[in-house]
């Protein structure tokens, strides 16, 4: 029911039925707001997917009443992905090459992304044609082709999207060009990454008041937004002012969750409302639950696997611990990690069937699970988020928490000039074992305990290799 927690992975039919629309949500869809901010797993891309792929933002207007996209007319909207582009931009190496090659130009991080966005708007206009027709021709890898095209035209390309915008204006149309996966931008290396985003936050925080019918909207993740906002400088305030959270409650989890286990059958679906919840049918979006708080899921969840996450009480409330065992260390729960613990726990059964009572889930299974989607998410993470982490797995393997902050960072420096043994980049970004802790606790991976103790949340526990001292043995 969850495509293993990834929206990318769905059908367009699949998407669709498993969409969950939060009214809080649709504001970054506003034309004057650019810059878009979520934690990982938050449910950018799938937001992203939604607005620019499958255009169901009308079908979200329609089922959450009062939701209003500023002056935006949804009829008359080009959508238009301008990153991810595929074969049509540059690979991780040819990124690296070219910001190495202009290492000292930061005119080159902004002229990048104009170059490209011209060829992601040609389609729109046919008066988007240049003398030097390299700058549309040279294929989408050929970085230094495509900028230096562009330079060559000099002044073309901006008067030819400035009369872009006036027809779009006096035709009453808008263009909206969406920039998500950013954290991708040049693979393990960080530098290339940070300026990448830093030359396209800086190309929209000046053409953004240029362009009226011109828009963008960037993704971008919490923890890029935070660490590197300085270095972003005036071009990222100048965004952030208006910029919209993907924020997540109690209550839209659950309703998520509903709605994805609703629309994955029929019988599903009469089994959540045996559960008393109540749904409303929509031609584009299938059924959606009605939940006026998160409570009204208690019902469902506990006949979906009990009660208790035990015999009794002294386990804990499953209801409860459903959100508590997926959230970070700064306490928020994400859509992808929720969906993947019901849906491995699910898988469990499937092997090993243990629930009983009419349940479909059993506690056991749902904490096996928890240990699967633990590693998952700290292997999706270093793929390309966060390359140095498995530095850290290796160092804190075996090891217990809580423990005292002075053990960590002695554990973390361990072979410190090794973390860069590896032909890629994969140095933590931290100076030192005390400034890693610091970042791990930042973005979520370590939490802190009182008496400078540091715990792992229970999302990063097994997959960093260490266990809670005092634990039960699972069986």
């Amino acid at each position: 029911m969850g495509s293993q927690g990834r929206a990318e992975n769905e059908d367009k039919e699949t998407f669709r039925q498993t969409f969950y629309p939060v009214a809080e949500h649709v504001r970054a869809f506003d034309p004057d707001v650019v810059l878009v901010v979520g934690a990982r797993g938050a449910g950018k891309s799938e937001l992203f997917r939604a607005a620019v792929v499958e255009n169901l933002l009308p079908a979200v207007l329609r089922v959450k009443p009062g939701t209003r996209l500023g002056r935006l007319d949804l009829s008359h909207t080009t959508w238009l992905p301008a990153h991810p582009l595929g074969r049509d931009f540059a690979d991780h190496a040819g990124l690296r090459r070219f910001f190495a090659g202009h290492e000292r130009d930061h005119d080159a991080e902004v002229d990048l992304w104009f170059a490209y966005l011209v060829r992601v708007l040609r389609g729109t206009s046919q008066e988007l044609q240049f003398t030097n027709p390299a700058l549309l021709d040279s294929p989408g890898g050929d970085v230094e082709a495509i900028v230096g095209a562009f330079r060559e035209l000099r002044n073309e390309p901006l008067l030819a999207l400035d009369r872009l915008d006036r027809d779009l204006e006096e035709s009453n149309r808008w263009i909206i060009v969406g920039y998500d996966e950013l954290d991708i931008l040049g693979g393990y290396d960080w530098e290339a990454m940070v300026r990448s985003i830093r030359g396209l936050v800086a190309f929209w925080a000046n053409y953004a008041r240029r362009w009226s019918r011109i828009r963008a909207k960037i993704f971008l993740r919490t923890d890029l937004f935070r660490r590197h906002g300085q270095s972003f400088g005036a071009d990222l305030s100048k965004l952030a002012a208006n910029r919209a959270e993907i924020i997540w409650s109690d209550r839209n989890l659950y309703a998520m969750l509903v709605k994805r286990i609703a629309n994955s059958s029929d019988s599903l679906r009469a089994y959540c409302e045996q559960s008393r919840l109540r749904f409303t049918q929509d031609p584009d979006l299938g059924s959606l639950p009605q939940l006026a708080k998160a409570e009204d899921a208690r019902p469902f969840i506990e006949k979906l696997a009990g009660q208790y996450m035990g015999a009794d009480l002294k386990k804990g409330r499953t209801f409860h611990w459903l959100l508590s065992h997926v959230r970070d260390g700064n306490g928020h729960a994400m859509p992808r990690a929720l969906v993947r613990l019901v849906e491995e726990a699910a898988q469990q059964e499937l092997e090993r069937p243990l629930a009983a009572y009419n349940r479909l889930l059993d506690p056991r299974s749902l904490r096996r699970a928890l240990d699967v989607v633990s590693k998952e998410h700290v292997l999706q993470v270093n793929t390309h988020e966060l390359p140095w982490l498995p530095g850290v797995a290796e160092r804190m393997d075996g090891q217990g928490v809580p423990m005292p902050r002075q053990n960590a960072e002695k554990s973390l420096s361990r072979d410190w000039e090794g973390w860069s043994k590896s032909d890629e980049k994969v140095h933590p970004p931290a100076q030192d074992s005390a400034a890693l802790v610091d970042y791990l606790l930042e973005i979520g991976v370590f939490r802190q305990r009182s008496e400078r103790r540091i715990d792992a949340p229970d999302l990063f526990l097994a997959g960093l290799g260490m266990s809670r001292k005092g634990g039960v043995r699972k069986r």
